[in-house]
């Protein structure tokens, strides 16, 4: 298989979690040999969309959604991770390779705990997945 392709759909919502986040999937990619882009949207609830839109051009092999929603004080978290986790299960189930790198946190302190490439480091997580998925979609495709 040839280098894979990937875009990095972020949401810069949380700059400083954000580009944690990118900081552990570039290099998780480029230890993989794996060519990518970034893209920014203003929050995760726009991710999926980016997604399926770049996903009908063919200029990507898979993606990475990379972003954080933090809880505050009204329903509205509930709505944006939800909604945001079916979206982007939707595109999987029909055959988008991806990662999902959103955080869905309490605090900005569990946010970056999670997100600096050396803690929890859930950007090299998300980008790892979709190299795996992008493998797996090559294997049943070569069948």
């Amino acid at each position: 298989m040839a280098e894979p392709r990937l875009l990095i759909v972020e949401a810069r919502f949380y700059g400083e979690v954000a580009d944690a986040l990118y900081d552990g999937a570039a290099a998780a990619l480029d230890k993989a040999g794996a060519s990518h882009e970034r893209i920014d949207v203003p929050g995760a609830f726009e991710i999926p969309g980016v997604i399926a839109a770049a996903a009908d051009s063919d200029r990507y092999d898979g993606f990475v959604a990379l972003g954080c929603v933090i809880r505050g004080e009204t329903s509205h978290y509930d709505y944006i991770c939800q909604e945001t986790a079916r979206a982007l299960m939707d595109l999987s189930l029909i055959g988008v390779p991806l990662g999902n790198g959103i955080l869905t946190v309490e605090s900005m302190s569990q946010a970056m705990e999670r997100a600096m490439p050396d803690r929890k480091n859930k950007g090299a997580d998300a980008a790892n997945a979709a190299l795996r998925m992008i493998e797996l979609k090559a294997k049943f495709e070569d069948e």
